[in-house]
């Protein structure tokens, strides 16, 4: 069963999301900040990241370039999630570090194909000779 990190700090949003994650085989574990997914993101060791950009003490786009400045946790697949989406965020999501990039309000087909797709890549990377 593979892991999530669901690093969201609106309450409606976390509650939604990882309710059907769960329902759909995964285990998630919550962050409600930047610092916190940072934390966890080292703690819980988990297989994929889903990283709002809009966070109270560290905004995702550091939480990211944090992650990815870590050793430990450098390799995760990261999705960025934003309800603001601006011409340019896609990108400037990917140059911090993001993997994907989805909108807000999610539309899980949508997300659970981004999640499926990097998920497959990362076993596929580490199953390499």
């Amino acid at each position: 069963m593979p892991k999530i990190l669901l690093v969201e700090d609106n309450e409606m949003n976390r509650d939604m999301l990882s309710r059907r994650l769960i329902r759909k085989g995964f285990e998630v574990v919550i962050a409600i900040d930047g610092a916190e997914g940072v934390a966890m993101a080292q703690r819980e060791n988990p297989d994929l990241i889903l990283m709002d950009m809009s966070l109270p003490v560290i905004n995702g786009w550091e939480a990211t370039q944090q992650i990815r400045a870590s050793a430990q946790v450098k390799s995760v697949p990261i999705i960025a999630l934003t309800a603001h989406a601006m011409s340019g965020d896609r990108e400037k999501a990917l140059q911090a570090g993001c993997d994907d990039y989805d909108t807000k309000p999610v539309e899980l087909p949508r997300l659970l194909e981004k999640i499926d797709s990097l998920l497959k890549r990362t076993t596929t990377a580490t199953t390499m000779p």
